[in-house]
Parts: C-alpha cells; structure tokens; sequence
C-alpha cells in the first residue's frame, strides 16, 4: 500500500529560482514603450516646437512684408504676400542700427576671446594641484558666487577707473563667469596625468602642456562655454544702459529696446517712415531678426560639443 501524504492548505510550493544564466529583469524605462506613449510624446513635442517656432515665423515674415500688406494685415503678417527686403536694406544702410550691430559684434567678439582666455588660464592653474595659493584663490572664486558687491560699488568702481563712455565698460564689468571657471577646471583635472607626467618628462612647459595637451583635449568643453561668453556678450544691453550715455555707442540690443519698447525711430529712418516707404512694424521686426540672427547661425556648429560638454563633471566613475 502506498502512503499519501496530504500537503497542508496554507502551504505554498517554494518559489522557482532563477536560472544563472537567465537575463535580468528590465527596468521600466528600459521598456518598449506603448504606440500611445509615442503619439503623446510626439504630441507634446509637436505642441512645443509650434509654440516656439510660430512666432518666428511671424516675426521674420512681418520684417519682409511691404507697408501696404502690413496695414492690410492689421499688424503682424502670419501669411506673406510676396517678399520684400526694404526693412533690412534701410537697416543696413549706414545708419544707427548699422553702427550698433558692428558694435555688438566687435564687443562680442573680442570679450569673447578675452574671457576665455582669463578663464581658461585660470582654470589650468586651479587644476593643479600645489599651484600657488590655488586654495585660497578658490575659495574666493566660490565666494564671489555667494556675495556680491551690488550694483552701486561696481558703478563707483568702473566710473573711479575712467571707463565710463569707453567700449571696455561693456566687456570688464562681466568679462568672468566663476561658474564658467570650475566646469573648465574640473575638465582639466580629468584628463589623465599620465600626459602632464610624460611631457613634463619631455622637457615641457605649463604653457607648451596647455597648449598642445590640455586645450586639443578640451575642444567641446571650450566650445560650450565660448557660446555660453558669446551669447552673453551679444544679449548684453544693462552694462550699455548705465555705463553709456553716447547714443552712437550703444549695442544693438540697446538699440532694438529703443525701438520696439520705448518706440523711438532710429537715426536717418525718420523720413522714409514719415513719407510711408516704411513701415514702423517691420523695422521693429527687422531688428529683431538681426538680433536673433547670429546666435541661430552658431548653435548649429556647436550643437555636437553641446552634450559632452555640458555633462562634464556631472558623471563620475
């Protein structure tokens, strides 16, 4: 006779273990996602680049539309009718709008170089380790980021040093970014020692090692914070505001404030709005254009730096 052993009811059978050689459990955002959650995320973003991109279109087609269309439109051109690049000649033309975008540009360009080379310098000097007082130094960099002077000592301070009226008031007052200084300085103290080591064995120098090891290296770090500079210095208009009183100095962002928000018409465009050549809506327009004209042009060729550089230091191991 056979005996049956009877398994208690609240007994449960042990759990199958996992075979050594069975794959991992996926994770939930490792998942293939639903057709629904592609169509709502496509949604999303459709709903986001419309919102972004349809007043752009509105701005730059208003700026190429004549007087006549403009006032048939009431205003703003969402549909064109035919192109006209009246605005921009008259812009470009040698008047105030011309003068300030070659100040824009110039300020843009050479703050640009001088701020990254102070950062970079100082940068490479806080990466190493024993450098001259490199621990005090940053520690007053650091807190800069917490303290500040004000507006009215930093007014004191540039009108004391005669840079009132002068270009060097729109680039020394901003010229240096603390946080612009560690992003390079954590980069360079990740790149390996054993390249400073074997050029130093070399024979070579701090600068010949910056140079030739540590800037080629660095290429899409320096490419980031040089647009970050850049952008900065071309959508100044505060430092212009109060360090500026000559009308002929001013930058195109001051120039375009003037122009659409305090509604003052440009030097040398007065007749050609009077006479109704012109409208007022699309020199506005126009302005705005050449103001948002440069930072779109350089995005593109500094989009591939974009990620690795704004990642750095931000992962470790």
């Amino acid at each position: 006779m056979t005996a049956v052993l009877d398994t208690p009811a609240d007994e449960k059978p042990a759990a199958k273990q996992p075979s050594r050689w069975a794959a991992p459990p996926r994770q939930a955002w490792e998942e293939e996602p639903s057709k629904v959650s592609v169509a709502g995320k496509g949604l999303v973003l459709g709903i986001a680049c419309f919102a972004i991109l349809f007043p752009l279109w509105i701005i730059i087609v208003t700026s190429l539309q004549s007087k006549q269309t403009i006032d048939e439109a009431g205003g703003l051109v969402m549909i064109p009718k035919g192109i006209t690049f009246i605005a921009y000649q008259e812009l470009l033309s040698g008047g105030q709008v011309q003068r300030a975008a070659l100040v824009s540009v110039g300020v843009t360009l050479v703050g640009t170089l001088f701020s990254m080379t102070v950062s970079v310098l100082c940068a490479y000097g806080l990466s190493r380790v024993g450098s001259l007082a490199h621990r005090w130094i940053l520690m007053t960099l650091l807190a800069t980021m917490f303290f500040g002077a004000g507006l009215i000592p930093t007014y004191l301070l540039v009108q004391s040093l005669g840079l009132m009226d002068t270009y060097l008031a729109l680039i020394l007052p901003s010229a240096v970014s603390v946080f612009n200084i560690l992003v390079l300085r954590s980069f360079f103290m990740g790149i390996s020692p054993e390249l400073i080591d074997s050029a130093r064995i070399d024979g070579a120098g701090d600068w010949r090692i910056l140079w030739k090891i540590v800037m080629p290296l660095s290429r899409a770090v320096l490419a980031v914070i040089a647009l970050f500079y850049a952008v900065g210095y071309w959508s100044a208009w505060f430092n212009a505001s109060i360090y500026l009183t000559d009308q002929d100095m001013m930058p195109l962002q001051n120039v375009m404030i003037q122009l659409v928000q305090k509604q003052e018409r440009p030097v040398g465009l007065s007749a050609q709005i009077n006479t109704g050549q012109l409208s007022p809506i699309a020199i506005q327009m126009a302005v705005m254009v050449m103001a948002l004209l440069p930072v779109a042009v350089l995005s593109p060729f500094v989009q591939k730096h974009f990620k690795k550089g704004m990642l750095t230091g931000a992962v470790k191991g």
